[in-house]
């Protein structure tokens, strides 16, 4: 039977990796989550490792084609450790990346919390509690070797392939009015060529990828709180990465990000 102690020797397994940069094949089988419900519960050990408040939450595989990759049906939620958040201009150790890409992605700014409920929230009540909207570059990672092929509640239990954020200034109050899924952003590594992504790759909408973020969480008893942040997937194919490259996220008249990876 999955359970508590279960549970916390999953993450116990990961946050060790986690932190020495190193990789596993997968779980063992007595502590290996089978559901999504599993996932999250191992998830939830994640946040005792840090000394600071949750940072926020990304969602993963947002797209078809990243749903493909990972082996996956349907987008997967994961925590930003605080210790790993960064402000645009920093700098994130590169270390013994796996996944070696960056992502840009829109990040929206939680105003008030959004506690669980039995029926979904609608996308105008998410909005009427989303303080701000931020540009954001995502490096992530996974501690598996082969995180393609264990599943979703596997790569819950992982964290969604949470890494590092870098987060930029807050965008101005424009965005409320523009349709995102329309939206071009910009991603730029160290003087290669440009790409462009599209609002629209993240669930059809960011707008609707947070909604999805809101529910997700609500249905598993978890309240998303005021001040932590949500990335919504990548708008870009992710753009391959190295060490001592610089990265940046346009998004044009709404702003920019860059961080620098060491």
């Amino acid at each position: 039977m999955f359970d508590d102690h279960s549970a916390r020797r999953a993450a116990s397994i990961l946050i060790g990796h986690w932190r020495e940069e190193t990789r596993l094949d997968r779980l063992p089988a007595a502590c290996a989550p089978a559901t999504r419900a599993e996932g999250y519960l191992v998830q939830r050990h994640w946040q005792e490792q840090s000394s600071e408040p949750l940072a926020g939450w990304k969602i993963a595989a947002t797209s078809i084609a990243g749903q493909k990759h990972i082996g996956v049906d349907g987008p997967l939620a994961g925590r930003y450790i605080a210790e790993r958040v960064v402000s645009s201009g920093g700098c994130i150790p590169f270390g013994n990346n796996h996944m070696r890409v960056a992502e840009v992605e829109f990040a929206f700014r939680l105003g008030h919390d959004l506690p669980p409920r039995p029926e979904p929230y609608r996308e105008d009540e998410v909005f009427a509690a989303v303080a701000a909207l931020h540009p954001a570059i995502e490096i992530p990672d996974s501690r598996y070797d082969h995180f393609e092929t264990v599943g979703a509640a596997a790569l819950i239990a992982d964290n969604a392939c949470a890494h590092w954020l870098c987060v930029g200034e807050a965008m101005p109050d424009a965005w409320r009015t523009l349709d995102l899924a329309r939206f071009v952003p910009v991603g730029r590594v160290s003087g290669k060529p440009e790409v462009k992504g599209l609002g629209a790759n993240v669930l059809g909408s960011p707008r609707t990828a947070m909604t999805w973020l809101v529910n997700e969480l609500s249905a598993h008893g978890i309240t998303i709180r005021a001040g932590e942040v949500v990335t919504t997937g990548t708008c870009l194919v992710p753009m391959p990465i190295a060490a001592g490259d610089s990265v940046e996220g346009d998004f044009g008249a709404l702003g920019r990000v860059t961080v620098s990876l060491t």
